[in-house]
């Protein structure tokens, strides 16, 4: 294939391998073909009739199709739906009244090659709009797939873009009634497919191996084959609550794998990372078996809340009917008889523990054994998150229940060495395995990036904490007082735990403020806390700083028998006191449940008002928040725990949610102290290493290569600048070398811009890595030498930003830059930056005459040919700028610019005088009504541009403005009429027409009109 191939091109090849390798049939090119349609009924009859069903039946049948798929009152997705049900299950029609109903089965689903396929391609059809897919799969004659296809210089994002456009209203919406199959492609990015309504951001690319080297005919050749292609439309769509979805192929691979190993009647494990889709993969299984396996029934067990309510939420949105068991007894009794076909069963907590009580669980199981218990029908348990440690246990009881039943554990996080011997003897062998790197590498998940963050606890006066810890603790006996050191330690984990809070506090507060995700609001954080009553803690330290922001989710409910006997008379109070009473400010009235269900809504559905979460071990597995993206870390975690914790802020939501981020409080990593080069080990050392590979990646790695990047950049582009590269040789190379030149500066404008840009990243860059450039692996030398760079440099930008004028481009820059210069520059260049912040260096001078330059960077003030051409050039731009606004009074301006420049080249003038004159030129500028030329009557600038353009008639001028202002009509400009009322107007007093188009330009560009 030859570079750059035309989409003609790419077009004849697909339908060539359609046709010749998938024998499609071709129905020919329908460009010019009137009336087509998602149903093709002679096709359909064609292939009903051969299948044996009588004509009457044909045409019923047909009708209610064509009624389902023309429908639209409803919307796209009810309408597909519906179609998407006759086609799966069948039409059920009777030929007379009277008659037993019979099922025509529109498509093939057991036999797949006993089907009609077939392409048409350049398919004009008829809408609001006119529209042509480039190629139609049919199958039966019913429209099922679309095939957007790009030349290989084209994104295969415009075709995917097309394809959402096509299914608007204003265009062809009535013919996706019946699409399953949605699809874009070229030849250098294969395919990306979706269905009806999906956005761009989630359309898939297929992966399997093959030995086809060209992405495009490979996804083709896979994704349309006949076989698969039926599968994919029996077995692997979902209408999701409101949602219409396909599957990864992760998930087709691994329920494929799962019906093997049913089939032999083997249990297993599935593997796939967290935030893969472990939930729909259940689902599509779950039917398979269903319609596969005789007298099926399938159990689905879980050991928290939240994946209990999730597994439920999943299958009825794909409408499942699935019964959650209430206790242990339930069970039991639905074991005991033959419905429901589906269920799932929650290992109830005991107690007040947020972990499920394995044993307490299955003693209630064998306390609630019937006589003559028998399990009835043949049993597929499904046990989510396998890994937990106590599964074993609850395995065996349930293989005593239920002792024919087939096992398979999910899993979203890898098992470990010590347990993963005594996993595969509980559930057998990987039934199919999708690991994180394998997802962050498909685009499924986000990758992860990885902080340590160290707050010391440092004790101002051990002595003073000792005498106050004996003041309150006089009288206690040697024993009580043992018990009570012994309780805390001692006093300094009460004392500094609160300034430590307070210092997480405010870290996470100026995130909130600086980081992008969680400062625009479509992003948000959760915070793990060591104990429900830190998590308190937490909670009124932000609120006390203003932030509301936040709620706490944990398993604790006030009661107020909790608060019994706590009250002690002193001011302060325990900690059950404070937790109850943290706890009900925050509830407002509401109960625990209701709260928390609000809480987790606002923050998936609101991130801007809900922004942070506290949490302690609630929410940590099962909780599905695409909005989520930093996760701070206050707490000692490890292995599954810590895994999925992380996998909190990995799920995909939207372009500027590049990772997931996870902040660490008590360096769970190691990474500092002992240079750990990838996060695998340490608080995953029980994990294989093959399981865990590329879950972490090196945050101080990749800050560092960012910083030598951005410094190679910018020493790169400044390299030509010419020696001894003082401030006016890059004044000379990125603006011009001779200044009045308006031309050479504009010609330079793009290195200009490639100089601000490169700043910005380098000192961005150094920003996120400062205060850890020795742990990055940097000298001290080197340190040293980069913070002066950085230095050096952002001087270079402000100089040249100045002398060319570009300066006040600075006010586009994100609040956050103000922040990191003010942070890691010097406060030299912040106080610089703060001067100039709201005026421009013309502005400047004009409010401060001569003393102006000394507000100047050093760079430039001390040298005077540097500070002639700054201040030159910004007049020429205030000059350039306001032109049309008085073309004559700034030509005359303009000359006068240039007369001082000649002088100053020749050196006819001193240094002082020259000042002096070119400081009077910029106010003269700045502000025309200081000239002493006009007369009394030319007070306001549009009288006076009147004037200087109609050869000084100060009697026409204010007769003009007069008729102008009382003619002219609001927003007149832009609006031909109103703007032709104004010409009339100015050519009442003025005959010629060249002129009177002079001054109605003048006019349009004044402010005052």
């Amino acid at each position: 294939m030859s570079v750059g191939q035309v989409e003609r091109f790419t077009h004849d090849k697909v339908v060539q391998l359609l046709k010749t390798q998938l024998k499609y049939d071709y129905l020919g090119n329908w460009q010019d073909r009137s009336n087509n349609k998602n149903i093709e009924e002679d096709i359909l009859k064609r292939y009903l009739s051969d299948k044996g069903y009588s004509i009457d039946l044909i045409q019923k049948a047909i009708f209610q199709l064509t009624q389902a798929a023309s429908n639209q009152v409803k919307s796209l997705y009810d309408i597909n739906k519906e179609v998407y049900s006759l086609l799966r299950y069948g039409v059920k029609e009777r030929v007379h009244a009277g008659e037993n109903m019979e099922t025509v089965h529109l498509i093939d689903w057991k036999e797949p090659l006993n089907n009609h396929f077939s392409i048409a391609e350049e398919v004009t059809i008829k809408g609001e709009n006119n529209k042509r897919p480039d190629i139609v799969i049919y199958i039966n004659g019913i429209a099922v797939g679309i095939l957007e296809l790009k030349r290989s210089t084209i994104s295969v994002s415009e075709g995917i873009r097309q394809n959402l456009d096509n299914q608007d209203a204003a265009f062809i919406k009535p013919f996706f009634s019946t699409i399953q199959l949605i699809m874009a492609g070229n030849d250098t990015e294969g395919i990306r497919y979706g269905t009806i309504e999906t956005k761009e951001k989630y359309y898939l690319t297929w992966k399997e191996e093959s030995d086809n080297n060209n992405l495009l005919d490979r996804h083709i050749l896979q994704l349309c084959e006949k076989k698969r292609l039926i599968e994919m439309l029996h077995d692997f769509i979902v209408y999701d609550r409101g949602v219409k979805k396909l599957c990864r192929p992760n998930q087709y691979f691994g329920v494929k794998a799962a019906q093997e190993s049913v089939r032999r009647r083997e249990g297993g494990i599935i593997w796939h990372t967290q935030g893969s889709g472990k939930s729909l993969t259940m689902v599509w299984l779950t039917k398979w078996i269903r319609e596969n396996v005789q007298d099926a029934r399938v159990l689905i067990i879980t050991d928290r809340d939240e994946l209990d309510k999730q597994i439920e939420k999943v299958f009825k949105g794909v409408n499942e009917e699935i019964y959650r068991t209430q206790s242990g007894k339930d069970l039991i009794d639905k074991i005991n008889t033959p419905h429901p076909w589906l269920f799932c069963s929650l290992i109830h907590k005991f107690g007040n523990k947020e972990e499920a009580d394995y044993d307490a669980y299955i003693d209630e199981l064998k306390k609630s054994l019937p006589v003559g218990f028998q399990a009835k029908g043949d049993f597929y348990v499904f046990v989510d998150e396998c890994h937990r440690t106590q599964s074993g246990k609850l395995h065996n009881a349930m293989k005593e229940l239920l002792p024919n039943a087939i096992f398979i554990g999910f899993t979203g996080t890898p098992l470990l060495k010590k347990d993963k011997k005594k996993s595969i003897e509980v559930f057998g062998r990987y039934i199919h395995t999708y690991k994180f790197d394998e997802a962050v590498g498909d685009n499924v998940v986000l990758d992860l990036r990885y902080e340590a963050r160290n707050v010391d606890q440092n004790i101002t006066s051990q002595r003073k904490i000792d005498q106050w810890f004996d003041a309150k603790t006089k009288g206690l006996t040697p024993h009580a007082l043992a018990q009570l050191k012994q309780r805390w330690g001692t006093m300094q984990k009460v004392l500094s735990s609160r300034s430590r809070l307070e210092k997480i506090v405010s870290d996470i507060l100026l995130d909130m403020e600086t980081r992008d995700r969680l400062q625009n609001g479509r992003g948000n954080a959760m915070l793990v806390a060591g104990s429900i009553y830190e998590a308190c803690k937490y909670y009124e330290l932000f609120q006390n700083s203003g932030f509301s922001k936040c709620a706490i989710v944990t398993s604790y409910s006030p009661n107020i028998r909790d608060t019994k006997g706590e009250r002690t008379g002193e001011e302060s109070i325990t900690e059950k006191l404070k937790k109850y009473e943290i706890y009900m400010k925050m509830l407002n009235g509401m109960n625990s449940e209701e709260f928390e269900e609000n809480v987790k809504k606002k923050f998936v559905e609101e991130p801007a008002q809900m922004k942070l979460l506290i949490v302690v071990d609630k929410l940590l597995t099962g909780f599905d928040a695409p909005s989520a993206t930093y996760l701070y870390i206050d707490k000692n975690m490890r292995d599954h725990g810590l895994f999925q914790a992380i996998c909190r802020v990995n799920r995909l939501d939207g372009e500027d949610k590049e990772y997931g981020y996870v902040i660490d409080y008590k360096d769970l990593f190691k990474s500092l102290e002992k240079s750990v080069d990838d996060y695998t080990t340490e608080a995953f050392d029980d994990y294989e290493q093959g399981d865990v590979e590329g879950l972490l990646s090196d945050r101080l790695e990749k800050a560092k290569e960012r910083l030598d990047i951005a410094l190679e950049t910018i020493k790169f582009l400044c390299e030509p600048v010419a020696p001894p590269k003082d401030t006016i040789d890059y004044i000379r190379y990125f603006c011009a070398i001779n200044i009045e030149n308006k031309d050479e500066l504009k010609e330079n404008e793009q290195k200009r811009l490639a100089l601000y840009k490169s700043t910005v990243t380098l000192i961005r860059s150094y920003a996120n890595i400062a205060n850890e450039m020795e742990e990055a692996g940097y000298s001290k030398d080197e340190i040293q030498s980069i913070k002066q760079d950085v230095g050096y440099y952002e001087k270079v930008r402000t100089e040249v930003k100045l002398a060319s004028g570009d300066y006040i481009d600075l006010k586009q820059y994100e609040p956050a830059m103000r922040h990191l210069i003010d942070t890691y520059i010097s406060a030299e260049e912040s106080e610089v930056i703060s001067e100039f912040d709201d005026l421009t260096l013309v502005e400047l001078i004009v409010a401060r005459g001569k003393d102006a330059v000394d507000s100047l960077p050093k760079g430039i003030k001390e040298n005077k040919d540097a500070v002639a051409e700054t201040i030159e050039n910004n007049v020429r731009r205030v000059i350039i700028d306001e032109s049309p606004t008085n073309p004559k009074y700034y030509e005359k301006m303009s000359i006068l610019l240039d007369e001082l420049i000649k002088e100053r080249k020749e050196e006819a003038k001193s240094y002082e005088n020259y000042l002096i004159k070119i400081i009077e030129l910029t106010k003269k500028v700045k502000n025309p009504s200081t000239s002493s030329s006009y007369p009394r009557s030319m007070n306001s600038g549009a009288k006076r541009a009147l004037y200087d353009n109609l050869d000084q008639n100060e009697e026409l001028a204010l007769n003009l403005d007069n008729e102008i202002r009382t003619t002219k009509k609001d927003g007149w400009r832009g609006m031909k009429i109103k703007e032709r009322e104004v010409y009339y107007a100015i050519q009442k007093y003025i005959d010629n027409d060249e002129v009177a188009e002079r001054i109605f330009e003048i006019v349009k560009n004044q402010g005052e009109y």
